[in-house]
């Protein structure tokens, strides 16, 4: 079981590398092109709202509420009910985000003015990411449609498609930044252009494997229908308590907009890079792990359930922790070598570093969230999660009115890194209590040589380091360098978890 688990976090881990990759090109162009200042942070708030609904309504409460029903139908319906689940499902679900996105163009000035207020006090950036948002919107519609398919896909153990797909968006925004930018009058329009073509694009690609699986969704309505309505029945809890630290990120572009010029900018930069690791490591073990303890409920063997639980929980920790010291460590070196070319300056540089190691505080946090919440959807609990969430927002936003003085557009990543450790701590301690995840044994002697190893690998990396050194190079070198120091972190890491007595059986999940 731990063999094929493996296999397929791997498999999506790699495609979600190629993506983040592509990312990565697109945010260098974007920062070398257009610089950080009042339309890039326009853009990066009209592209928030939508994938910030995107995250709600598709990855987050859709994709939880939707795969314990889908199993259920997979592993005790016939083939005939499984397919009025799909059509029904994603007639209904077409219907609302047609409506919502409809709604959302029409009123974009007032989200502009609700969600960052702070342009209002430039009337021309208010106006701009006005007419960004209403070009991108329809993403929400598309991206939407497109985590449907995935979650198809997914439950039948089809992960490879589904996680090359966002891949897409980034080659439409590469291409639309390069070759469509330079002929507009306000060339940040061009994002806007390339977001909604790659939403088009992303939902054709997903349905030639869908079709292979004769499972091609025919959209129908019925909302009488008794699946139907346990996805609706279970999503509604579901939008916040998936979804609480992407509400959090939103909230720190509100707030953010009340700050210097590139606060919005910085806050994205530093999110992108925590985005990588958690995207790759984070993302995958998620969507491999919520179908597996859906099958694991629904055939009602609770040791395998604990048992999957414990394997995600052992290699998040494996790699989450290194990852946290290597972003907190590197992170102006990352920025430097990534970003800081032409328009973003080396004051962009520091500033985005002040919020990226803020953010890599709770790196940790947001892993356990994405391994941990399943463990309760997959069970249709939704409840639990969404009161902790509650309660990891009401801090967070406590913090962000506390925080953002001392430390400016930093302190609102920290509020939100320390809202979500929080939330993913009270995670932990509830499927403790209530035995439904029971630690294998050794579990704590992992954890205990996983903190010795990073603590070997922080210290080689903070005595060595000179950043001063990153302004002096030109971009070869800076990649070089960058390459070579996360190399040496990874050797002192991996050497010092071998003398500890760290193996590969470690990993394996236990019977």
């Amino acid at each position: 079981m731990s063999k094929q688990l493996f296999k397929s976090t791997a498999i999506i881990g790699l495609m979600t590398l190629i993506s983040r990759i592509l990312g990565f090109v697109r945010d260098m162009l974007i920062a070398q092109i257009f610089g950080v200042g009042l339309a890039t942070d326009a853009f990066f708030v009209a592209f928030k709202i939508p994938n910030f609904f995107r995250r709600l309504f598709a990855e987050g409460a859709f994709a939880h509420a939707f795969i314990p029903v889908l199993a259920d139908y997979k592993e005790t319906g016939s083939q005939q009910e499984l397919r009025d689940l799909i059509n029904k499902t994603s007639g209904i679900l077409a219907l609302t985000l047609l409506f919502i996105s409809l709604i959302g163009m029409i009123s974009a000035p007032l989200l502009i003015m609700v969600l960052a207020p702070g342009f209002s006090l430039n009337g021309t950036q208010a106006e701009l990411a006005s007419r960004l948002l209403m070009m991108v919107f329809p993403y929400l519609l598309f991206i939407t449609l497109v985590a449907f398919s995935g979650a198809i896909l997914n439950a039948h153990e089809k992960f490879a498609v589904p996680a090359l797909t966002p891949a897409i968006l980034n080659i439409c925004m590469i291409a639309a930044t390069i070759w469509l930018a330079p002929l507009m009058t306000e060339p940040v329009m061009a994002l806007a252009y390339g977001v909604f073509a790659a939403g088009i694009v992303q939902v054709l690609f997903q349905l030639p494997a869908l079709s292979r699986l004769g499972l091609l969704p025919r959209f129908k309505i019925d909302f009488q229908h008794p699946g139907v309505k346990r996805v609706t029945s279970l999503m509604l809890p579901a939008i916040f308590s998936v979804s609480v630290t992407q509400i959090n990120l939103l909230l720190d572009s509100l707030f953010a907009s009340f700050l210097a010029v590139g606060s919005v900018s910085w806050l994205y930069y530093s999110d992108r890079l925590v985005e990588f690791p958690l995207g790759i490591l984070g993302m995958a073990l998620s969507t491999v792990i919520l179908p597996q303890l859906a099958k694991n409920y629904v055939a009602n063997d609770s040791q395998a359930f604990s048992n999957s639980l414990d394997w995600g929980l052992r290699l998040i920790f494996l790699v989450g922790m290194p990852a946290t010291i290597g972003l907190f460590v590197l992170a102006e070196p990352m920025l430097a070598t990534l970003f800081q070319y032409d328009e973003f300056s080396a004051t962009d540089r520091v500033f985005a570093g002040q919020s990226l190691k803020a953010y890599a505080i709770g790196l940790m946090g947001y892993f356990m969230i994405k391994i941990l919440v399943p463990g309760f959807t997959s069970r249709q609990d939704m409840k639990t999660p969404f009161r902790y969430g509650v309660y990891a927002m009401a801090v967070s936003l406590g913090l962000n009115l506390v925080l953002i003085f001392p430390l400016a557009h930093a302190g609102l990543a920290l509020a939100t890194s320390l809202g979500a450790c929080l939330n993913g701590l009270l995670l932990f301690r509830k499927l403790l209590q209530d035995q439904v995840y029971r630690p294998t044994q050794g579990l704590w002697l992992f954890l205990f040589r996983i903190i010795l190893a990073s603590g070997a690998m922080a210290a080689c990396l903070s005595y060595w380091l000179d950043i001063e050194q990153w302004n002096q190079w030109n971009a070869t070198k800076r990649v070089l360098n960058l390459c070579e120091w996360i190399a040496i972190g990874g050797f002192v890491y991996m050497s010092a978890l071998l003398l500890l007595g760290l193996r590969l059986r470690h990993l394996k999940i236990a019977k």
